[in-house]
């Protein structure tokens, strides 16, 4: 809000509409009290850092469990999949709980792209767990296709697309939280092991999984090598924006297929 305590820092970010927007900065603990007494429950920072804030430093991966999986096939695309496609990558990823049935991943990179580059080069990295994994993995924007599968929602890494931070509390019933792990530790997790009661003494009892995510700022060159080969060898474009984005050049029409009708289509399924 326009009117909140001086020792606040902020920072602005645009939103696609154009719109401004100043948003909380966290440099203190006292920026989480204030927060807290707002009515926050749980923390949803932006990928970007102050001055610059068109350019992330994260590269965000949501593993999102569809109705009939959960949150241990989440794990397992997690921990069997994404994680040997991002060591043949030379990437490294940094995993958490969602505090609910999905998992998270962080991948700190230089701030040399903007979202929409960033944006492709997580399509990219989407579709080739996909094809590792079909059966269990979706990159399907459109819900009457995902079927019972793992959904990587790539639209996260979209500007103004925020995740739960590390260690934000979410409201659930017996209050979990969005715990950073180690990739062992995720291999046999369990979402509801953590919540507010249990994770203080977890966090005490362990070094920090997260501890080296600063020590290297990534390239997304290898992501964008792989977005090239999707479009030149295999005639793969963008794919659809949420509905509250202005449409985006090269993007396929944000049509539901079944509700596409041929005779008032173009053979793009753009309609006429």
């Amino acid at each position: 809000p326009q009117k909140h305590p001086e020792y606040l820092e902020t920072c602005v970010v645009t939103f696609p509409s154009g719109r401004t927007a100043d948003a909380l900065k966290v440099t203190h603990p006292s920026a989480i009290a204030w927060a807290a007494q707002m009515g926050t429950v749980t923390l949803h920072p932006w990928q970007v850092r102050c001055p610059d804030t068109e350019h992330p430093d994260e590269l965000r991966i949501d593993l999102d469990p569809q109705p009939g999986t959960a949150f241990v096939q989440a794990r397992d695309v997690a921990v069997d999949v994404l994680k040997p496609v991002l060591d043949e990558l030379g990437l490294v990823g940094y995993p958490k709980t969602s505090g609910g049935r999905g998992v998270h991943i962080f991948l700190r990179i230089k701030p040399d792209w903007d979202f929409i580059a960033v944006r492709r080069a997580g399509i990219a990295l989407a579709r080739e767990v996909e094809r590792r994994a079909p059966t269990a993995v979706t990159t399907s924007w459109w819900k009457e296709e995902r079927g019972k599968r793992i959904f990587i929602d790539y639209n996260q890494n979209a500007r103004d697309r925020t995740f739960a931070s590390a260690y934000s509390a979410r409201k659930t019933p017996i209050a979990t939280v969005s715990t950073p792990l180690s990739w062992e530790e995720l291999r046999d997790a369990d979402p509801d092991d953590y919540t507010i009661s249990t994770v203080p003494d977890f966090v005490a009892s362990r070094p920090d999984p997260w501890a080296d995510i600063e020590s290297e700022a990534q390239s997304l060159e290898a992501l964008l090598e792989m977005v090239k080969a999707d479009e030149q060898e295999r005639g793969l474009s963008d794919l659809p924006y949420p509905p509250s984005y202005p449409k985006m050049p090269g993007e396929p029409p944000r049509v539901q297929p079944s509700k596409t009708v041929a005779a008032n289509c173009d053979d793009e399924g753009n309609r006429v």
